[in-house]
């Protein structure tokens, strides 16, 4: 198996250039290595045999239907706001946005937006958007970074964010309470896939949450069995509790839920060997 370290390695000591790494499709994110992977038909895991739970508190026509914020900068909201206002940190909930602003020098900006991450207020939500935005110069690099201050979401956009939110912590109670979030995998990253991190651990279930107005896609339940075999591979001994695999889309208000033990183990070798590089 080809680690991170040995591929770090052999860059330092010239035996690879980024050229080479970059053709043989090494050292990437969970979601780039995703989009180099052809599945199978339908899918190494096909949506359908996920169990499908509509809860209550309303739906995707329940909110505005126009938002005048990107639909990633959208999801990371929720997604962050949702982990601080379920126990965790401001500073912890938004530490991918924190590593970003670090790699534009824009530590003070960050900091001075932090302080306003309170609850679900106007406000605080207004700062957890432009917190967000701070995350493409830690995931792409500063060149993918535009000024946080140019984003500025409407009357709308806030109301739908909250309500997500909201519902996502009324999940919580039904599905709860978490055991992690921001999950890591160290240990279990390879020379093809560096890095990645997952959203939330419960008890028994690696969840993630996709804020989409989409169905459930297959490259959402590959991207879900590669977090749960990195993290069986991990240090980290809580992945091994894990019975169910599910995403949870609050803006559809939706659970979706697969018993681990009804992927097949040909399924499991495979994604290992040719996907994660185990």
């Amino acid at each position: 198996m080809l680690t991170r370290e040995d591929v770090i390695e052999k860059l330092k000591n010239g035996e690879l250039t980024p050229q080479d790494i970059a053709a043989n499709g090494w050292m990437c994110s969970v979601t780039q290595r995703i989009g180099k992977i052809k599945q199978p038909r339908g899918g190494y895991i096909k949506p359908k045999e996920f169990e499908q739970t509509v809860l209550d508190g309303g739906g995707i026509d329940d909110l505005y239907p126009e938002e005048n914020v990107s639909p990633g900068l959208v999801g990371l909201a929720v997604d962050y706001l949702t982990r601080f206002m379920s126990g965790t940190s401001a500073e912890e909930a938004f530490e991918i946005s924190r590593m970003g602003a670090v790699n534009v020098q824009q530590l003070g900006l960050f900091e001075g937006l932090i302080s306003h991450v309170s609850g679900l207020n106007d406000d605080s939500i207004d700062a957890a958007v432009k917190l967000s935005g701070f995350d493409s110069a830690y995931r792409a690099g500063a060149m993918a970074y535009r000024p946080v201050e140019d984003i500025v979401p409407d009357a709308h956009t806030i109301e739908n964010i909250r309500v997500m939110v909201e519902r996502s912590l009324r999940f919580f109670e039904q599905y709860g309470p978490k055991v992690l979030d921001g999950l890591t995998f160290e240990g279990g990253y390879t020379g093809y896939v560096a890095t990645g991190d997952g959203d939330f651990l419960t008890d028994d279930t690696l969840w993630d949450f996709k804020v989409s107005k989409q169905k459930l896609q297959n490259k959402y339940t590959l991207q879900l069995l590669m977090y749960w075999r990195m993290g069986l591979h991990s240090v980290h001994p809580e992945y091994r509790n894990v019975k169910y695999l599910g995403i949870y889309n609050p803006r559809m208000n939706v659970v979706y839920r697969l018993d681990v033990n009804n992927i097949p183990a040909d399924v499991i070798s495979t994604v290992e060997t040719e996907v994660i590089g185990y």
